[in-house]
This record gives C-alpha cells, structure tokens and sequence, in this order.
C-alpha cells in the first residue's frame, strides 16, 4: 500500500488564494519598505553552523536546525563520543552547515563580507523563509517567512523613530488599525539588572523577564530564582512588575528607580527623545506604549527593542519586533558598526487579516475573465482578442475544451471567475459578444473594447 502524503510537522501547503494573499500582504511591505529607502539583498537558505551558533542565547541555539554533514557522517565522529551518546558533543563533528534561524544574523555576515562595497549607513530589506524547530502551535511554524527592514552605520535614534513610523505606515495601508507598538530599551534592562545585584546574571534575567505576558509574574519570578537571582533581588524589581500609567508618567517613574545607574539613565534618556520626535509627527492609526518588561530574549540587542502587538480583538502572538544591536557585526570582525533594524511576522499578520476579514475582494486567485470554447472555429477567432484582454491587464483564459455548457459554466463557478464570455457563431457575425456576471447572473451584449473599457 502506498504511503499517505504528508508534509512535515510545523510547515504547510499553500492553495491559490492564500499565495495571493500572501502576496497581497508582501507587495504591501515592501512597497513602504523602498518608499523609507530600503534596498533589497538575498542571503542562502544555510549558513555555516559557526556563523549561527552562539548568537541567539541558550534557547535560540536549541532551535536550531542542523544539517547533516554529507557522506558517511559518524565516520570522522570520535569514538568515545560515540559509545558516550553524547549528541550535543557530536554536534560540531556531524555538522558544520544549518538552516537559518532568522534573517538579521546572516545580514550580519552579508555586511562583514561585503563591507568594501558597501556605502555606510547601509539599509537593506530582506523577504525570505526562516526555520526553527519550534513546537508548532497557531501562528508559529518551524519553517516561515520574515520580512526584515535594517539599517547599519547610523547611532543615529532617528532611525528607530524612523521604523516605528514604518510599522504604523505599513499596518495602516493594511487597513490593521489599532496595533500597539510596545517599545523598552536593553540599557534600562541592564541598569535593572545593576541596582539589583544581578548585573552578571543579565541574561538569564532577561530570558525569564521576556515571558512575563506569557507565564505570568510568579512564574516569572520562580524562573529567576531557579536562574539564581535571589528574593531580596525580587523585591527591589517588584516596582517594575506593578508599573501602570502613560508613556511619560512610566518613564518619570523609572527615573526614580534606576537614578544609579549610569547605564539604566541613558536608556531613559534614548526613550525620551524617541517619544519627543514622535509628537512633532504623530502616528496613524498604531499606538506607542513603553513596556518595561519587554526584553525579547535574543542575545544581540543592546539599545531600544520593540515589539508589535495586534488590535485587542485578535489573541495571538506579537506580529513584529526588532531592536538596535550595536555589537553584532563585530562577532563576525568588524567592530564599531551599529544597526537595527524590525521584522514583520507574515504568517501571524496573514491570521489578523483573514479574523478581522480585511483582505480586499480584488485579492483572490484565477482570472478575471473565462471565453466558452464553443468549437475549433470560435476558439481560433478567440486567440486574438485574449492578447487583447491580457495586454489590458485583464486576467484571462480560454477553456481548453468544447465541452459542454455546463461543464465549462462550472469550471468558472468553481474558480470564482466573476465574468464569462460566449462568443459564438451569432456573436462573431455581429461583433458583439456576450458577457455574463457570474455573480449577478445578468448579461449584456457589448463589443470587445466596451467589455475592456468595463472591466479595466
């Protein structure tokens, strides 16, 4: 018996309609990402497993997918590793290529290797799949695609006034109103983590800190005792955990508390000027909020980071992030060169639009326009005028068939073809065809330039 198809757990298949939808959301990205001066790159699907590794924190190594060396692989595999079992020992031995797990750490070497053609301050924006072998559950996926905008070069706080503006713009055009864009600052985290003895354990406290929306306080805390951060330590954080108010009262409050720290205070004073620019050119329809407790886990930022929360009326997960990273390329060899940059999560917008029902009627799959095959003759006659149709940029086929009627009126219902054409024997003679509005059932007799002239 044969195998039932299947694809691997946490990827996915995609009809028609949602490639045009897709589509539809990614056209729109990247419209707004070149109208803010971004230019394209592309970077392979694998890097070198040392380009990878180490760049995420603990958490982000594990996830992680590694390719298999080629060739008999446990052949140059030291025996003693062998006998112990030991699969994380083995890894460097069995492996030196993986999948990438997302798109700013590649960037970071594109920029490193390329950097004699580069002209600083350099912005890229990249559409491209990632993989993560993440435990898959509504909205997350081990194989997915991140629409990523950076800028590297600049320390300039005008280029992440300059991506909160491009969120607000692109979710807008989207027709997303209401999104929350949750911004912190690592330097806060750190000034945090100073005045609670915990500066070396920054971040183990900043893993436990960034699932706080998701596992709650106590647990939260829980995880930082267990990380080794003690309960006196907890207690001087507990201000943080109660923090309400408006942008500016938040702020005013964390001045307060973080007065001592020379680190915590420049993180204040980042947010402060980010927020005074803001209110010379205000945002559209998105919200900015100052969330202390957003730390996103990865290892890389060092200043503000961000993250985009969908309208309230849509549970799920956060639909973007980023944040500036001003150490990244110097892994790589190149030091003192800032970036920062934001990622638009496709899959997650794509599951806002299709709940809140705001993909336009325009975006759909199959064409604009069905000609009945009535036969050999009516068919050649046929062939001119679809050139005609398409040089219109209206979308347009021919049956391949003279099947029957109903069979091809079928076809068009199946497809959601919104308009068919008979041009039969009378309507070749008259040079008026017959064009029908599937969704009215109503039908009139024009000639091919009205039928182009209505439908372009």
């Amino acid at each position: 018996m044969a195998q039932k198809p299947s694809t691997p757990k946490g990827t996915r298949d995609f009809n028609p309609l949602q490639v045009q939808r897709r589509n539809y959301i990614i056209q729109t990205i990247k419209r707004h990402f070149e109208l803010y001066g971004f230019m394209p790159i592309e970077t392979p699907s694998f890097e070198n497993l040392s380009t990878l590794m180490g760049k995420y924190g603990e958490e982000g190594d594990r996830l992680i997918f590694k390719i298999l060396n080629n060739g008999d692989y446990l052949d140059k595999v030291d025996e003693d590793l062998l006998n112990n079992k030991d699969s994380n020992a083995m890894i460097s031995q069995l492996s030196d290529r993986a999948l990438k797990y997302d798109l700013t750490v590649p960037f970071a070497r594109y920029v490193v290797q390329h950097q004699n053609d580069i002209t600083f301050p350099f912005k890229r924006y990249q559409i491209q799949n990632v993989w993560r072998a993440d435990r898959p559950q509504k909205g997350r996926y081990r194989e997915f695609t991140q629409c990523d905008a950076d800028v590297v070069g600049s320390n300039s706080l005008l280029q992440e006034v300059d991506f909160i503006k491009l969120y607000d713009d692109v979710f807008t055009s989207l027709q997303v109103n209401g999104v929350t864009i949750k911004i912190n600052n690592r330097k806060i985290l750190a000034g945090l983590a100073e005045i609670i003895g915990a500066a070396d354990q920054l971040i183990p406290f900043t893993v436990a800190l960034d699932k706080l929306d998701k596992i709650g306080e106590e647990r939260v805390k829980q995880e930082m005792q267990e990380r080794g951060i003690s309960s006196t330590a907890l207690e001087k954080l507990q201000p943080v955990f109660t923090l309400t108010g408006s942008y500016e009262e938040k702020l005013e409050a964390m001045k307060g508390l973080l007065s001592s720290s020379e680190i915590g205070m420049k993180g204040i004073e980042e947010l402060e000027f980010i927020n005074q620019s803001l209110k010379s050119n205000q945002l559209k329809t998105a919200t900015l909020d100052l969330d202390i407790t957003l730390a996103r886990g990865l290892n890389y930022y060092t200043g503000c980071i961000f993250e985009v929360a969908a309208p309230d009326s849509v549970k799920i997960g956060s639909i973007g992030g980023g944040g500036r990273y001003d150490d990244l390329t110097s892994i790589f060899g190149l030091k003192d060169v800032s970036g920062v940059g934001i990622s638009f999560g496709l899959d997650r917008i794509y599951l806002v639009l299709e709940e809140l029902n705001l993909f336009p009627d325009s975006v759909r799959a199959g064409v604009d326009v069905l000609f009945i095959n009535f036969g050999e003759m009516e068919a050649a006659h046929c062939s001119g005028w679809l050139s005609r149709f398409r040089e219109s940029g209206i979308k347009t086929e021919l049956y391949p068939d003279a099947a029957k009627m109903k069979k091809q009126m079928s076809y068009a219902d199946k497809n959601n073809i919104p308009y068919v054409i008979l041009a039969g024997e009378n309507e070749i003679a008259t040079g008026k065809l017959t064009l029908k509005n599937m969704m009215e059932g109503s039908q009139e007799s024009l000639t091919i330039d009205e039928i182009i002239a209505r439908l372009s």
